[in-house]
């Protein structure tokens, strides 16, 4: 199974949209995602594709299944959306740490272990989640915490969207200490399957700092601020976006579509995944067949 994380400690530079599109990319090809959202505010990806009717009810969610305290099955937590299935974020997102905490104090006091970070890595094998699916992605927030290291610790790789700016450089620098103390704190090797540079403009300071980044890129995204928003506000995929609610196929979005297929391509690569049915890149009447 492919898993990664996509992760910057940069905020606004697309890491939730990078990850929504890259999974309806896997899906177009025929694979079936699995896409775990971890991020406790409004603005998340379950906001993104319309799943968060539930977020505020006291409904079963993924805090409750890594704290062990599910209402049901984790199957039955599952949504599909643009072929790609998705355990919508709940608002006990907001308090995990608090409720990590409790729960790894009172195994303790009971003589049981409790690793904090490797909740929801139990939760997915003892769903079948690496039976089950293709590809598993997670969407923790940018600060660091137990929604990041749990899904660091779930996905072992990291997909790192990147603003090409000196605050772009500054998180990716800062990515490097962090990947190297996370994998000395929770005894794991963590991987960066690439970078993907958003909201180029090709000025010669963003060319230099697209050439210090040691990681692998596979594309480079122009600025398509115009393209993302209507995403949010029609809540749905790129793709989506483009085929339903653009009056006309711009080029240059059509581009963008073909390189999130691209991205998607290397990233199944990587760990040697080869897509049952990819479509030619940016053909957005892709017949999309159920894995």
């Amino acid at each position: 199974m492919l898993a990664y994380s996509t992760y910057s400690e940069a905020g606004g530079v697309g890491k939730t949209t990078t990850a929504a599109n890259l999974a309806v990319a896997h899906a177009r090809a025929g694979l079936k995602p699995l896409v775990v959202p971890l991020d406790p505010q409004d603005g998340d990806l379950s906001r993104l594709f319309g799943v968060d009717d539930q977020r505020t009810e006291p409904v079963d969610n993924v805090v409750r299944h890594m704290i062990r305290r599910p209402k049901g099955d984790f199957d039955d937590l599952v949504r599909t959306v643009e072929g790609v299935d998705i355990v919508p974020e709940h608002n006990m997102l907001s308090d995990l740490a608090e409720y990590l905490q409790r729960e790894k104090d009172q195994a303790e006091a009971m003589g049981e272990a409790f690793g904090m970070h490797a909740q929801l890595l139990r939760v997915l094998r003892e769903a079948g989640v690496p039976e089950k699916y293709d590809v598993l992605i997670c969407d923790p927030p940018a600060t660091e915490g137990p929604h990041l290291y749990n899904a660091i610790h779930a996905t072992r790789s990291l997909v790192i969207p990147v603003e090409p700016s000196a605050k772009g450089r500054a998180a990716v620098e800062g990515l490097e200490s962090l990947v190297a103390g996370l994998e000395e704190q929770l005894e794991v090797d963590v991987g960066v399957l690439g970078a993907v540079p958003i909201g180029f403009k090709n000025t010669r300071d963003q060319r230099t700092i697209l050439d210090e980044i040691q990681y692998p890129i596979p594309e480079i995204i122009g600025e398509r601020a115009s393209l993302m928003e209507g995403c949010w506000m029609q809540q749905c995929s790129a793709y989506r976006y483009v085929r339903e609610y653009r009056d006309r196929h711009r080029d240059y979005e059509v581009e963008t579509l073909a390189q999130f297929d691209r991205i998607a391509r290397h990233l199944e690569g990587e760990v040697g995944i080869e897509a049952p049915n990819p479509p030619e890149p940016g053909d957005l009447e892709h017949e999309v067949l159920a894995p």
